[in-house]
C-alpha cells in the first residue's frame, strides 16, 4: 500500500486495512485542528486506489482483512458512483470484509440524498465518524467548523436514518471559559437530538501549527483548566437524553476516564465526575499538544 503524509485513523479502526481515497480534508480550515495542514486536498486517482486494494489482497493472509477504512479526512465528499466502484471492488477481493468505514463532514452527509446514503450502507458502509466538536452555534462559527448546530443534527438524523452507524467527537473545553455552560448545554441538545450510537468526548489540545494555539498564547482564549472541564461535564450528563448511545471519555487527552451507556450509567458517571471534581483527583495530562 502507498500513503502520502500522516495518516490518521479512530481508535476503534487500529486493526483494518487503511486505504487513501482522497488527500487531505476539503473543508481544513478548523482553528483547533493541526491534521492534514501539509496538504492540498485532492481525490486519489481511483486505479491507484484499486491496485492498493489489490497490493494489500495479495500481502495479506486470506480472512486477515475484515475492516477497511477510507482514510483522509472526508471520503464521503467523493461522489457516490465512484465511492460504490471502490467498495463494491473492495467487498470482491476480501470476501471477509464486515465493514467499510470513513470520517465524514456533516457537509459531505447533507450533499447525498437519502437513496444514496443507503446505497452506500448497503455495499459496507457500516460506520462513519463525524466531530461535532460543539452544539453551540457561536462555538462553531469561532473555530470554523463551516456547519450549524441544526445542519449537525439533520445530517446526523440523515445518516441513522440510511442504517448507518454514526461515531460523534465532542471537544471538552473548546469554547474555553466564556462559552463554558452554552458548550455544555447545547452539545447535549445536538446528541440528544440525533442518539448516535457512539460518542466520545476528547479534551481541546493545542498544537503550535493552529490557529486556536495562536490565540491560547496570546491571550485570545481562555482555556479551562481541570475543574472546569468536570464542571462541563456535569452539565453534558445532566442535560443528554440519548438513551442507548454507547459513551467513552478514555482518551490519553481526557483528566477522568469515563465509560458507559446512556442514559442508563448516566448518575454512575455523575457520581464519578463529582468526586475526582471533590478529591482533585485526575489522571495525568498525558498530551498536551505542545
Amino acid at each position: 500500500m502507498r500513503y502520502e503524509g500522516a495518516v490518521f485513523r479512530p481508535p476503534s479502526e487500529a486493526d483494518s486495512l487503511i486505504i487513501q481515497l482522497t488527500i487531505g480534508c476539503a473543508r481544513n480550515d478548523c482553528t483547533f485542528c493541526y491534521m492534514y495542514k501539509d496538504k492540498t486536498f485532492r481525490i486519489r486517482n481511483l486505479d491507484d486506489v484499486i491496485e492498493d486494494l489489490e497490493l494489500a489482497k495479495n500481502f495479506y493472509p486470506k480472512g486477515r482483512v475484515k475492516k477497511i477504512f477510507l482514510a483522509d479526512g472526508d471520503a464521503l465528499v467523493v461522489r457516490n458512483k465512484d465511492l460504490l466502484y471502490v467498495m463494491n471492488r473492495a467487498r470482491r477481493l476480501f470476501p471477509e470484509l464486515e465493514r467499510i468505514s470513513a470520517y465524514a463532514a456533516p457537509k459531505d452527509i447533507l450533499m447525498k440524498t437519502p437513496e444514496e446514503l443507503v446505497a452506500l450502507k448497503n455495499a459496507g458502509l457500516g460506520i462513519i465518524y463525524v466531530g461535532l466538536e460543539s452544539g453551540d452555534d457561536k462555538i462553531l462559527r469561532d473555530v470554523k467548523k463551516g456547519v450549524t448546530a441544526a445542519e449537525m443534527i439533520e445530517a446526523g438524523k440523515k445518516a441513522r436514518k440510511a442504517g448507518i452507524e454514526l461515531s460523534m467527537m465532542i471537544i471538552s473545553g473548546l469554547g474555553g471559559r466564556p462559552r463554558l455552560v452554552e458548550h455544555a448545554i447545547n452539545s447535549a441538545k445536538v446528541i440528544s437530538e440525533i442518539k448516535p450510537e457512539y460518542l466520545g468526548f476528547l479534551t481541546l489540545r493545542f498544537f503550535k501549527n493552529t490557529e486556536l494555539y495562536r490565540d491560547y498564547v496570546e491571550g485570545r482564549f481562555l482555556a479551562l483548566r481541570a475543574p472546569e472541564i468536570m464542571e462541563e461535564m456535569l452539565l453534558f450528563l445532566g442535560n443528554v437524553d440519548s438513551e442507548g448511545t454507547i459513551f467513552r471519555a478514555n482518551h490519553a487527552s481526557n483528566y477522568l476516564l469515563l465509560r458507559g451507556i446512556l442514559n442508563t450509567d448516566r448518575e454512575r458517571l455523575i457520581r464519578m465526575v463529582e468526586s475526582a471534581k471533590t478529591t482533585n483527583n485526575y489522571r495525568r495530562y498525558v498530551e498536551t499538544g505542545f
